[in-house]
């Protein structure tokens, strides 16, 4: 199937909305108990048994809508369902705390292994977004690679030491600026690797001569 482009709004709702939506319903239903069968499941059990369907959801229509899902898009998909499951079958929610660690260690250490073999895998996955020459690559891969596994770190300690409200608060929020924030701060690394700059040397050069 084809790759089709969609509207930005769309792509980041169906992306972003589960998430937003979890920590919505978290909030409403925190301080709940709901008794199923003869057990009780408290405010973020239940809302992470609703959000699994409603991620994937998510995940389906944008998969039918552009033909196509990141391979890191997938992974967590598989994550969210395995963990979350988990969570809720043995109503525990210590599961659906440990998903962010366990994606971050598994992309910290494939990159790691890329590295080794003398290969950028992040360069694989988002080169048309970013094209840089290859030592920007291997740099940025070695950052995101430390990256990964501190958030991984930092998901640990959250989720072990601090109260679930808190883990939601980090994990919906927390999370992804710290990840925005990391790239922002790569902005003098795309300007000394980008290609875009020898792009520009050469025209100068030719306007030059």
């Amino acid at each position: 199937m084809a790759d089709r482009k969609i509207h930005p709004a769309l792509k980041s709702a169906l992306e972003l909305g589960p998430v937003i939506g979890f920590f919505v319903a978290y909030l409403w239903l925190k301080d709940e108990v709901y008794t199923w069968g003869g057990t009780e499941y408290d405010g973020f059990i239940v809302v992470t048994a609703v959000f699994i369907p409603i991620f994937l959801l998510a995940m389906g229509v944008l998969w039918a809508l552009t033909g196509r899902l990141s391979r890191m898009q997938a992974f967590t998909a598989i994550v969210i369902v395995i963990f979350g499951g988990l969570s809720v079958w043995l109503n525990d929610e210590r599961f659906i705390k440990m998903k962010p660690t366990i994606i971050y260690l598994l992309f910290g250490g494939l990159l790691a292994a890329g590295l080794l073999r003398r290969q950028s895998w992040l360069q694989y996955v988002m080169e048309e977004l970013m094209p840089m020459r290859d030592e920007g690559w291997r740099i940025l891969t070695r950052r995101v690679m430390w990256l990964f596994f501190a958030l991984a770190a930092a998901n640990e300690i959250v989720w072990r030491f601090f109260a679930t409200e808190t883990w939601v608060y980090f994990e919906t929020f927390g999370l992804p600026l710290a990840v925005f924030a990391f790239f922002i701060l790569q902005g003098p690394l795309f300007s000394a690797h980008g290609i875009h700059d020898d792009a520009d040397g050469e025209a100068g050069g030719d306007a030059r001569r």
